[in-house]
Order: C-alpha cells, then structure tokens, then sequence
C-alpha cells in the first residue's frame, strides 16, 4: 500500500494486491475500498499487479483543505488526471489496465479518455457514467433535489423513511436497499454520502469520445452488468456500447453487487479477462 499526492486535492490512500505482473489500476464503488477487488481471486488477482485506490471519504484517503461549498461544487473533471500523472512518477510511464465498480468507473472513463495510448485495457462492473442515473441528477443538480438531499443527511428519521418509500415504489430493490441503508445508519456516514456524492458530480465522461477513443484505438473492454440491477442496467448502456467495435458485454444473473466471488467463478469460466 502507498499514498500519492494529488495536488490540489490531498492525499490518496491506494492498496497493492495480486500475483501477476501487468500494472492495473482500481477504482471501488461507493462504500467500499481500493481492496474491494480482491475476492477476485482466481480470475483476476493472479494475472494482475492491482492498484486499488480508496475514494475520497472513503478509507485512508485525505482530502486536504477543502471547504464545504467546494466540495459540494464537485471536483472538476480534469483533476481525475492527476491520479494516472502521480502514479507514472511513482512507478514510471508505462501502459496500464483500468478495472473500476460502479461510481469508480467515471474515473476510469476519463482516465481512458486522457491517456489512450497508455492503456492496453478497460474493465468495467456495473459502471456509472454510460448513461445517466437520474437519482444522482436529481440530488446533485436540481434545485430542490439538491435541498432535499442536505436535508436528508441532517435528519435521524428522513433518509431511512426516503428508502423506504424508494422501495415500496420500486426504484430500489432488496439488494439496493440494504446496501443503502447500512451506509446511512450513523450521522457521519450519512454526511460521507452527502460530500462523496456532491465531490463527484462533475466527474462525468464524455460518451461520445470514449467511443471514439475505444474504436480508434482498439482497446480491449470488457462489460459486465447484473440482470436484476436497477442502478446501472445494461439496457440504459446500451446505445453507447453499440456504438463500440470491441466492446465484450456480459449479463449475469446478480444485482447491483457484483463484485463477489460468484463473479469471480463467472469471470474465470467465460475466459474474457
């Protein structure tokens, strides 16, 4: 495990695991750490050197003097260069692999877009930033979602009772609503969620150029979505990845947590990575 120094936003804690020799870097999904890939144990961690990165708010990362109207502003799109930048320093330039979860792959998509011709591959879970979630939208940039939100993250009883609604309603399951829970079951993970989801507002990617950065340079991506995930479902991916010469697309019957090791088993079977 190390730390690099990001300028400008403060120090970021990553995690170094696997057996094989091919640097890839890592980004997590919303609750977890840089270590989240890790039970991918036979179909990943044997064939990878893994750069796990922990988000902000999240792990032993650091944002490091920011105020609270900056952070609910966001942290501007060109920053999420920083991190592949600071990592050729330490490491020296070189080709990576990108695998990233959920939220995480809305670094890695930039990242992809930025650096093209340093990266030999991209796997993505369950990935943010293919097509909008209009939960996120609506918290992050609608007037009154955005109130509503900060209000949510101050009170005991409105976060549980807005989940709860969610799901009676159907725009969360099972899964999703234990998962979402048991991140806003104290004050401090309540207000966690409120600044991790505002810092990244702004890390969108643009489809358009991903697309033309993969087919133009032929990279290597794999996709992999749940059947039953109501967050980030392939059927809203859809009309970017159709557009993708190379894009390697699986379904596999789980939800939104995927990162497991039935996924593993699934990864290693189908031979795609």
């Amino acid at each position: 495990m190390g730390f690099l120094q990001l300028s400008g936003l403060g120090k970021v804690h990553f995690h170094e695991y696997g057996r094989g020799a091919k640097p890839m870097l890592a980004f997590h999904g919303y609750g977890m750490t840089g270590r989240q890939f890790h039970v991918l144990d036979k179909s990943v961690i044997g064939k990878y050197k893994i750069y796990g990165f922990d988000h902000f708010f999240h792990g032993d990362s650091t944002l490091e003097g920011w105020t609270e109207k900056q952070i609910i502003t966001g942290m501007p799109r060109q920053m999420a260069k920083l991190y592949l930048l600071e990592w050729f320093k330490k490491y020296g330039q070189q080709k990576v692999s990108l695998m990233a979860y959920s939220i995480g792959a809305d670094i890695a998509l930039i990242l992809l877009e930025e650096f093209p011709d340093w990266i030999d591959e991209i796997i993505l879970m369950a990935p943010d930033g293919l097509a909008p979630y209009k939960g996120f939208q609506f918290i992050q940039h609608n007037f009154l979602g955005r109130q509503l939100f900060r209000s949510t993250t101050k009170s005991k009883w409105m976060a549980p009772s807005a989940l709860r609604s969610l799901k009676r309603l159907g725009v969360i399951d099972d899964n999703l609503h234990t998962i979402a829970y048991n991140e806003i079951d104290t004050p401090k993970k309540r207000l966690d969620v409120y600044y991790t989801l505002n810092l990244i507002k702004q890390l969108k990617p643009d489809t358009a150029k991903v697309i033309r950065v993969l087919n133009r340079h032929d990279i290597k991506c794999v996709f992999i979505f749940g059947k039953s995930d109501l967050l980030f479902p392939k059927s809203a991916a859809m009309p970017v990845l159709s557009q993708i010469k190379r894009a390697e697309i699986h379904e596999v019957p789980m939800g939104h947590w995927l990162v497991t090791s039935q996924l593993d088993e699934y990864l290693l079977n189908c031979r795609c990575i």
